[in-house]
C-alpha cells in the first residue's frame, strides 16, 4: 500500500496519484534484501535497514613506490671566474712633526702667565664684588606730628619704644615737649604716651586732666588707639592743641 503524504489515504501498489486528494504519490521500489516496498529516494530499508544507496568507490591512493624516480644527468662542473686583483693602495708619506720647532701651547684666553710667588710674602687677599649690584641701604620709617594751629612739625624720636608727650616735669620728662605751643596750659605735664611696635604707632592717655582725643573721640585711660596717617590728635578739650599724624 502507498500512503498519501497529504491526506494519509492508503492507495494500492503501483498507483501514481492519490485516489482521495489527487496528490502525486512518490515512486516506490523493492528492497533487494527483504523485498519490502520502499520509496525510490529512500536511503535505507524500513524493514531490514539495508543500505539502498550505491556504495561510492573510494579513490585509490597512489603508492609512492610505484612512482618512477626521475634521475637528472650530472651537470658539468662550473669553472669559477678569476678573482679581481685589487688595486694597490697609494699612501702618501707624512713627515713627523718637528717637536723642537713646534710652538708651545697658546696661552688660554683670560689667563695670564705670572711668575712664581714669593713664599715669604703674604698671599694676596681676594675681594669678591658683584658688578652692577646697588649698595643696600636700610630704610628707616619716620613719623611726625604736624601742629595744625602753627603748622610746626614735631618729629617722633626714633629707637624709642615709648614716647612721652607733655610738658617739662621732674617725674617723667617729655620726649615731645608741647609747652611752646599756644594754649599749652590745657595740656598736662604727663599727658599721653605713644608706643612703637614694629612699624605701628599707638597712642594712649596716661591720666591727663583734660583728656586726649583722636578724630574728636575721647580715649579712655589705658585704652590705646592705633594711629594711621591723617588721624587728628587733640591734647585737651576744645581742639586748641591739635596735631595731624604723618607716617612715611
Amino acid at each position: 500500500m502507498i500512503v498519501c503524504p497529504n491526506c494519509n489515504h492508503q492507495n494500492p501498489e503501483g498507483a501514481t496519484q492519490c485516489e482521495a486528494c489527487y496528490t502525486p504519490l512518490p515512486t516506490t521500489t523493492t528492497c533487494p534484501s527483504c523485498g519490502a516496498t520502499v520509496q525510490s529516494d529512500a536511503a535505507f530499508c524500513g524493514q531490514c535497514g539495508y543500505n539502498l544507496q550505491p556504495a561510492t568507490a573510494a579513490p585509490l591512493e597512489e603508492d609512492p613506490a610505484a612512482i618512477p624516480t626521475v634521475v637528472s644527468p650530472p651537470s658539468a662542473p662550473v669553472t669559477p671566474e678569476p678573482l679581481v686583483t685589487p688595486e694597490p693602495v697609494v699612501t702618501s708619506a707624512v713627515a713627523p712633526p718637528n717637536l723642537e720647532k713646534s710652538n708651545p701651547d697658546p696661552e688660554p684666553v683670560g689667563v695670564r702667565a705670572t711668575t712664581s710667588p714669593d713664599l715669604n710674602s703674604s698671599p694676596p687677599t681676594a675681594s669678591v664684588q658683584t658688578a652692577g649690584s646697588p649698595t643696600t641701604q636700610l630704610q628707616h620709617l619716620s613719623a611726625r606730628l604736624l601742629h595744625i594751629q602753627t603748622n610746626v612739625t614735631l618729629e617722633l624720636p626714633p629707637n624709642l619704644p615709648v614716647i612721652h608727650v607733655g610738658k617739662p616735669n621732674d617725674l617723667v620728662p617729655p620726649d615731645l615737649d608741647v609747652s611752646g605751643f599756644p594754649h599749652s596750659e590745657i595740656v598736662s605735664r604727663t599727658h599721653a604716651d605713644i608706643r612703637v611696635e614694629g612699624d605701628s604707632y599707638y597712642i594712649e592717655d596716661v591720666g591727663s586732666s583734660n583728656g586726649t582725643y583722636v578724630n574728636n573721640i575721647p580715649l579712655t585711660k589705658g585704652n590705646r588707639h592705633r594711629l594711621r596717617p591723617g588721624d587728628r590728635v587733640s591734647l585737651g578739650k576744645g581742639d586748641l592743641v591739635s596735631f595731624i599724624f604723618q607716617h612715611s
